[in-house]
């Protein structure tokens, strides 16, 4: 059963959360309610053990693919080439 809540956050947080919500075709109180039953439904010492991976990936439309770009050459291989 859904309970009406009057919650109150900063107007930023909100237009993103929205757009965030809008992409991944879920309205803003399921998306709130999801992260509030991951938070209440595990044991979280801290709000930096909370796994934000875990529930982006639930809401992500496909597998999150992670690009990193290749590192500069090294000290040896830079004075290889001068």
């Amino acid at each position: 059963m859904d309970a009406k809540v009057t919650l109150s956050f900063d107007q930023e947080v909100i237009s993103s959360a929205k757009a965030f919500a809008e992409q991944h075709n879920i309205s803003l109180s399921r998306l709130t309610e999801y992260l509030y039953r991951q938070i209440t439904s595990n044991s979280y010492n801290a709000l930096e053990d909370f796994p934000i991976a875990d529930w982006v990936n639930a809401v992500a439309e496909g597998r999150a693919e992670y690009h990193t770009k290749p590192r500069k050459i090294s000290k040896s291989d830079f004075y290889e080439k001068k």
